[in-house]
C-alpha cells in the first residue's frame, strides 16, 4: 500500500498522535482494513484525503484509538475499589480533597462509574473527576451521557434504578447530577502534559496498544502525577511486571502505589 513511515510521520504532523509507540502489526492492519473501506489505495492519498476533510479525520481518530467500554468493567475489581481501595485513600488523604484522574476515559462510562461509587462515600456535590481521552468523538458522546443497555449490562442494577433515565427501548441517559462531577478534556498521554497531585489514576484497557518504551514512558509519568502512596488502577490484561521500575510497588492486583 506505500511507505507507512512516511504515513506515520505525516500523521504525527496532522494530529500529534505518534504511531511509533503503538504496536506495529496490529495497528497497521487497523488502518490497512480502515483504508480498505473507504476505496482509497495508498497512505498518501488517504493522508491527503484526511487533511482536507474534517469527518473523515475524525472518523480516522475515532478508529485509532479503539474505543471499548462499559460500565462497571470487571466487577471484582470494582468491589475491590469500593471496598479497600477507597477506604485506604480517604484514611490516607482524607476525604474532602481527593483528586482522581480518569486517563483514556473513552465514552465517560469509566469516570462516571468512579462518581456513583464515590457518592457512597462522599456528597455528590463534593466529587470532582478530571477525565480525558485523544478522541473529541467519545468525549461528545460522554457529555451527552446516553448509552445502550449493553454498556450497562455489569452495572449493579442499584446504580441503574438511581442514576438513569430510559430515554428508548434500549438506551439510558446518565442523571445530571452525576454528569456534573466530571470535567472532561482532550488530552494525548503520549505528548500533553499531565494532571498532578492525583490522589488516583484509573487507566484501564488502553496500554495494551502501546509499545514497551511508551509504556515504560506514561507509567514514570503516571508515577510523577499521583501524590506520594497514591493509587494507578490499570486493566485486567495490564499487570505491570516490574513496577518498582516506574516507582510503584504492588497494593493488590490491578492497583499500585506509588512508592
Amino acid at each position: 500500500m506505500g511507505d507507512y513511515e512516511k504515513f506515520k510521520t505525516k500523521v504525527y504532523q496532522l494530529t500529534k498522535i505518534d504511531l511509533s509507540c503503538y504496536k506495529e502489526r496490529q495497528m497497521k492492519r487497523r488502518i490497512d482494513s480502515l483504508i480498505s473501506k473507504r476505496k482509497i489505495s495508498s497512505y498518501d492519498e488517504y493522508i491527503n484525503a484526511i487533511s482536507k476533510d474534517k469527518e473523515l479525520l475524525e472518523e480516522f481518530v475515532a478508529y485509532l484509538t479503539i474505543n471499548v467500554s462499559e460500565f462497571y468493567r470487571n466487577p471484582e475489581q470494582w468491589q475491590l475499589l469500593e471496598n479497600e481501595i477507597f477506604p485506604y485513600l480517604f484514611e490516607k488523604f482524607g476525604s474532602s480533597n481527593i483528586k482522581i484522574w480518569s486517563a483514556a476515559c473513552s465514552t465517560g462510562d469509566e469516570p462516571y462509574t468512579l462518581v456513583m461509587l464515590l457518592a457512597k462515600f462522599i456528597p455528590i456535590n463534593r466529587i470532582k473527576i478530571i477525565a480525558t481521552d485523544i478522541d473529541k468523538q467519545v468525549l461528545e458522546k460522554a457529555h451527552i451521557g446516553i448509552y445502550d443497555e449493553k454498556s450497562l449490562k455489569g452495572l449493579p442494577k442499584e446504580y441503574i434504578t438511581k442514576y438513569f433515565t430510559k430515554v428508548s427501548a434500549r438506551s439510558y441517559q446518565i442523571s445530571e447530577d452525576i454528569k456534573k462531577c466530571v470535567e472532561f478534556k482532550q488530552h494525548n498521554l503520549l505528548k500533553d502534559t499531565y494532571p498532578t497531585g492525583c490522589n488516583m489514576i484509573v487507566c484501564r484497557n488502553v496500554m495494551i496498544y502501546f509499545t514497551e518504551e511508551a509504556k515504560d514512558e506514561i507509567y514514570k509519568k503516571f508515577n510523577d502525577s499521583l501524590k506520594k502512596d497514591g493509587i494507578l488502577f490499570v486493566g485486567s490484561t495490564e499487570q505491570i511486571i516490574s513496577p518498582g521500575e516506574s516507582g510503584f510497588s504492588t497494593y493488590k492486583s490491578f492497583f499500585y502505589k506509588k512508592m
